[in-house]
């Protein structure tokens, strides 16, 4: 099943947060889309928020890998802190992390947000056969 990340992101209350984090999630959606093993890379603004942005990611697998150790500490966390542990990363995160582009998102996003990032990580459910519905 695919693998999905979703993220909430909120600008902080410069007047031109809300412009640069919207231009660069554009950009990166841009991006990201082409990567090996990435079904689509979405991203949304809040209609009642406009300081609140989503970005839904969607990967193929979720399989473990080992990353080389002389990848540095750095490159082991993903974008959204998720730091990973035994030199391991998730394949289709792998592609992503190894776009030359990943180094420059958070170093311009993180500054523009007045709070963390909220990660969630899903697996999409199969619905490609018949369910019944307890009553």
């Amino acid at each position: 099943m695919v693998y999905t990340i979703t993220v909430h992101l909120h600008a902080n209350d410069n007047p031109d947060s809300v412009d640069r984090l919207k231009a660069k999630l554009i950009e990166a959606s841009r991006v990201y889309s082409q990567d090996r093993e990435t079904v689509s890379w979405f991203v949304m603004q809040d209609v009642h928020d406009p300081r609140s942005f989503t970005i839904v990611e969607r990967f193929e697998t979720e399989h473990i890998l080992t990353l080389p150790p002389s990848l540095p500490l750095s490159a082991r966390t993903f974008t959204y802190g998720i730091s990973l542990t035994n030199q391991q990363s998730l394949q289709s995160q792998k592609y992503h992390l190894e776009n030359p582009y990943w180094k420059t998102f958070d170093p311009y996003v993180v500054p523009l947000l007045d709070r963390p990032m909220d990660l969630r990580r899903h697996e999409e459910l199969d619905t490609s056969k018949d369910v019944v519905v307890p009553q």
